[in-house]
């Protein structure tokens, strides 16, 4: 399957990498996404997996944090019908470390309904999202991995036009790794290169 080959990609001009299919494009310039995201997508599929490195919220709790960055993104995108499905409990991160300190991570997968860009709740899709937040708290530093799945696409919303209305074909028809693995490659193959990218003295 050449379209789903996966190699370590380069993030943050390769201070971090992290390991998923070619068929996913950065699309960063195209979306005009912030300084602090990177964002990469499989048109065809109507799938996308985004980076982000946030200020760190020292008031949220280690063991619901993915739940609360999931929250806050049915929060950001005027979602419907917003549900956490699963979400796990404080994991170490294999490898990854700060100065001998281990980093801890946390997983949650919601559904959602949500609209693409500017269109509005007439034309939302129903999406599985999955999200992983990675403390980084020695560097004050949120990492957060999201993964986008469509389950049903509005006849409305503009992904009609690359992946049709209705039910979303699933990716094992397709010859695709899915999601949700997907998703667990990007996360458990995550690594910081270079901890300067965090500030001065990292």
């Amino acid at each position: 399957m050449p379209g789903d080959d996966y190699y370590e990609r380069p993030l943050f001009g390769g201070a971090i990498s992290s390991v998923f299919p070619l068929r996913f494009q950065d699309v960063s310039e195209v979306r005009e996404v912030p300084d602090h995201q990177e964002a990469f997508a499989d048109s065809r599929r109507d799938e996308s997996l985004i980076f982000e490195l946030l200020e760190f919220k020292q008031e949220v709790e280690d063991n619901v944090s993915a739940v609360w960055f999931l929250s806050d993104i049915a929060r950001e995108q005027d979602a419907e019908r917003s549900m956490v499905l699963e979400h796990s409990g404080i994991i170490e991160a294999a490898g990854l470390q700060y100065r001998d300190v281990p980093i801890i991570f946390s997983t949650a997968v919601g559904q959602m309904a949500i609209s693409k860009g500017r269109q509005g709740n007439e034309a939302q899709n129903i999406v599985r999202v999955y999200l992983a937040n990675l403390r980084l708290k020695e560097v004050g530093t949120d990492v957060v991995i999201t993964a986008y799945e469509p389950i049903l696409i509005n006849p409305l919303s503009e992904s009609v036009r690359t992946v049709g209305a209705g039910p979303a074909v699933p990716a094992s028809l397709t010859g695709c790794l899915p999601v949700v693995d997907v998703f667990k490659l990007a996360v458990t193959s995550f690594k910081v290169h270079d901890w300067n990218l965090f500030g001065a003295g990292a």
